[in-house]
């Protein structure tokens, strides 16, 4: 109970000096809230990316791709395949009719607002069941296209994103020129970083013939898979792979994702060790000038193990200021800033939200206290061994 009593009352007397020192605490502050906030603001970009791509999809639905494909960009599905797809086993039926989309996907170029450089942008070819399998897909303004009609619906990502997509303008696209006539949403998936449109006109607008890019199934239920994959995949007129439409997203953000996330955690760790050194100065500072205050507390009984404690608790004090303060800032403003990216396999881009996430603070200041920690360890510890008779030689 008295060595508790012993730091507190020595931790008090650290912390009602630091207006004393005010300069040098402020940097020690301001180093670790840059470090945390540059942490939390890349790691948020990284988590909100995961969170639009992994939210696309469902577990009873199967995304159809060619065999070899890593995307639906690159994939390939013939009109005498997709014959055999319709009447595979698994499917659920809607209208006594197979819930399967055959789909064109491909990369149309459209400028961004405010740029002077086009970017891609996934434009998909769809039908009237292509909306029946994704029941999340709703029209929020204007409306739907007309089946057999150049007409584009824009999502919602994208819409906010890119100039020339509002109701009524036109855009051309390899010599077709399409009408744009509805924004849709998509619970927030990848989906709304695409534009869409009747698969038949984009089969003739970008010369497919009959050959489609890939196929979204609804399957009866989420153990069909099995039975429908084990079916498509060894059909010898058939040379196509079956996915999970979850884990084919996921897949697809794994690597974007995991690139921002090291890149997060090196610019943080290079910022934290300046923000070390910082600490440290700031705190051999301290300890400079106050070896008497020190050396009297030795030498009325206070002990070593609890001037070391005192500091260190005053160390740990100023970074965590340091960490909230900056995970505050990346929270204020990143935290639902909208941006968009190249995703996985498609060169094109994704429109997404950073999510600053109650995980990504933590770690945030779990950064601060490992900093607070290697910045007031040295100095405590020399204070904790000062000689007494060293530091009242100071007076």
């Amino acid at each position: 109970m008295k060595w508790f009593r012993q730091v507190l009352a020595v931790t008090n007397m650290n912390l009602l000096s630091i207006s004393q020192r005010f300069g040098s605490s402020l940097v020690v502050i301001i180093g670790i809230a840059g470090s945390v906030a540059v942490m939390v603001s890349l790691l948020a970009m990284a988590s909100g990316l995961e969170s639009t791509v992994k939210g696309t999809g469902d577990d009873d639905r199967a995304i159809i791709l060619r065999s070899g494909s890593n995307s639906e960009l690159s994939s390939v599905i013939s009109i005498e395949e997709a014959n055999v797809l319709s009447n595979a086993p698994g499917l659920r039926q809607f209208d006594e009719k197979p819930m399967i989309s055959f789909e064109v996907y491909t990369v149309v170029d459209l400028m961004k607002k405010g740029a002077e450089d086009t970017s891609n942008l996934p434009l998909r070819g769809v039908d009237a069941m292509g909306f029946a399998i994704r029941p999340e897909t709703k029209i929020i303004k204007g409306r739907n296209f007309e089946p057999g009609k150049a007409e584009l619906i824009v999502g919602k990502g994208a819409y906010d994103q890119y100039q020339g997509v509002e109701l009524g303008d036109e855009v051309v696209f390899r010599n077709s020129t399409w009408t744009i006539v509805g924004v849709f949403s998509s619970d927030g998936d990848i989906h709304e970083s695409e534009i869409w449109g009747d698969v038949k006109v984009a089969q003739s607008a970008f010369q497919r013939g009959a050959t489609t890019s890939n196929a979204i199934a609804r399957l009866e239920s989420t153990s069909s898979f099995d039975t429908f994959a084990i079916y498509a995949e060894n059909d010898p007129r058939l040379e196509v792979k079956v996915e999970n439409e979850l884990d084919y997203y996921t897949n697809q953000a794994s690597g974007v994702s995991g690139i921002i996330n090291s890149f997060g955690y090196l610019v943080a760790v290079i910022m934290a060790i300046g923000s070390i050194f910082a600490a440290l100065n700031s705190m051999y500072s301290a300890v400079s000038t106050r070896l008497v205050e020190i050396g009297t507390l030795r030498a009325v009984g206070f002990r070593g193990s609890s001037i070391l404690a005192a500091l260190m608790i005053e160390s740990m004090i100023l970074a965590l200021s340091g960490g909230l303060l900056g995970a505050t800032l990346a929270y204020l403003v990143f935290n639902g800033y909208t941006v968009s990216t190249l995703a996985g396999g498609t060169f094109s881009q994704t429109s997404f939200d950073f999510a600053v996430t109650g995980e990504i603070i933590i770690q945030g200041l779990i950064l601060a206290l490992i900093v607070g920690f290697l910045g007031g360890f040295l100095p405590a510890l020399r204070a904790a061994r000062q000689n007494i008779t060293d530091a009242l030689r100071a007076l």
